[in-house]
């Protein structure tokens, strides 16, 4: 029999929050919800695709502010609507169950990445390109699309200042690398993370949807050889190369390969190890293998910042902004998308009938193709990680289902989240970080719409054939 062990501790604001008689079970009944409950979600999305856009400047000062303000606006009328007690144990949920493990595990990503220094100067070809974003896409799984980026865009410039035309790189950098290699594990993208956090299996991803992930990445390999092999025999190089060249490639920073392996390690262990202890947090249960996977991620981001030396970190441009960024803007998306969630768990007599019935079939069944643009339009203007929760509720929201009866549902979804992360730079957060890299390193990238030229041109023909292979 389980043993539970539950937790009281004294309140640190509203104090009838944590009393012992408001903990609940953190499912709610949505399907009596306004659909103006989701005003806030959309708000906050609609702001991170449009202020950086309008008012960079605005936005750049005030996004932490901005996200607070919206994840209030669905707090305090849920608190006043329904009650503080409900309210208190939703909070709870979405900041113990998802939000803090999110977090950590992007944390840890991005602090060990960001240790690591490949210092020499490569000759950016286009076999040694192309081989650059395989060897990329590769690690996007295991160590995060995040940590794959920041690894390899940096010596991928340099590689490359000698080339006359080398936008194209950066732009199928972005593709391959910083989106659909990261499809195979919870550790590549966030969105198979929260899926991981929500029950699918480890190994799922990459036992159902390795086919599609190697037909994306073998077209755009291909497609990317034949671009950069174009201009490199039509242009040539630079008479003088910016970057001197090395005796040799080496790895500066390179004990943190073995933290990496330790975060791995956790992520694993978290998904295998079936303890009996767990915590009962106000209504939210933390079992112990999550409990131990987080606080070991924690401590291996602290190792790494410590041992890494500091001119490591100067040699990468290592800031904490964008890590700061992620975690102001996504603590708002994880309160705001909670009456949304239970409105999707809702089905077709819910507020959002009308987005299930248009991603089920006549006969009642998930239509897999639908679900695959549906997810994947939403993550390409929006962010991939609350979209496919969103769609991973809409499809029922019970992993063990998902993973068996419904396979091919879960396939799409997360297909969709993470590919066609790849069709704007706001799609997924590594997509302007790199942008912002390569802009720094004086390469000149296109504007947004500049860039979802080259997406509408080169990956939405590809998802369609990708849809006719995979998803009828």
């Amino acid at each position: 029999m389980q043993k539970t062990i539950r937790l009281k501790a004294a309140a640190v604001s509203l104090p009838l929050l944590f009393l012992p008689a408001l903990v609940s079970a953190a499912d709610f009944d949505g399907g009596s919800l306004s659909p103006l409950w989701g005003v806030p979600f959309a708000g906050i999305l609609l702001s991170i695709a449009l202020f950086p856009l309008l008012a960079p400047a605005f936005w750049h000062h005030h996004y932490g502010k901005i996200s607070a303000a919206w994840a209030l606006a669905f707090l305090l009328p849920f608190a006043a609507a329904f009650g503080v007690q409900l309210a208190g144990v939703q909070l709870v949920h979405a900041l113990v169950a998802e939000y803090i493990p999110f977090i950590i595990l992007l944390t840890a990503l991005f602090t060990v990445a960001g240790g690591i220094h490949i210092r020499g100067n490569l000759h950016g070809a286009p076999g040694l390109n192309t081989a650059i974003l395989a060897i990329g896409a590769v690690l996007a799984s295991f160590m995060g699309t995040t940590g794959a980026s920041m690894l390899l865009i940096r010596p991928l410039i340099r590689a490359n200042d000698n080339r006359v035309h080398k936008v194209h790189v950066i732009v199928f950098f972005i593709f391959i690398v910083s989106n659909a290699g990261g499809a195979l594990t919870p550790l590549g993208d966030p969105p198979l993370f929260l899926g991981f956090l929500k029950g699918v299996g480890f190994f799922w991803t990459a036992q159902n949807i390795l086919p599609e992930t190697l037909f994306i990445l073998g077209v755009l390999l291909a497609l990317f050889y034949a671009i950069d092999r174009h201009y490199y025999r039509k242009e040539g190089v630079m008479p003088v190369d910016p970057t001197p060249d090395t005796p040799g490639i080496g790895f500066d920073g390179a004990a943190n390969f073995w933290l990496l392996g330790g975060v791995v390690a956790l992520v694993l262990l978290s998904g295998f190890w079936k303890s009996p202890v767990a915590f009962d947090v106000f209504g939210t249960e933390v079992g112990l293998p999550g409990l131990v996977r987080d606080v070991g991620l924690a401590l291996i981001a602290v190792v790494s910042y410590k041992l890494t030396a500091p001119k490591v970190h100067a040699d990468n441009q290592f800031e904490w902004e964008p890590m700061a960024e992620v975690a102001k803007l996504f603590a708002g998306i994880f309160l705001t998308i909670i009456p949304v969630i239970a409105m999707l768990k809702a089905g077709t007599q819910g507020p959002f009938g009308a987005i299930v019935s248009a991603v089920t079939r006549a006969d009642g069944q998930p239509d897999p193709a639908m679900y695959f643009w549906a997810t994947g339009v939403l993550s390409s203007f929006l962010d991939n990680a609350p979209t496919y929760l969103v769609f991973f509720n809409t499809a029922g929201g019970d992993p063990a289902a998902l993973m068996t009866t419904y396979a091919s549902t879960l396939a799409a979804i997360s297909a969709g989240a993470v590919f066609m992360g790849a069709n704007t730079y706001i799609g997924n957060a590594p997509n302007l970080m790199v942008k912002a890299i390569a802009e720094s390193r004086g390469v000149r990238m296109p504007s947004f719409f500049g860039y979802m030229a080259w997406s509408v041109a080169i990956l939405v023909p590809l998802f369609v054939i990708c849809t006719f292979i995979f998803f009828r």
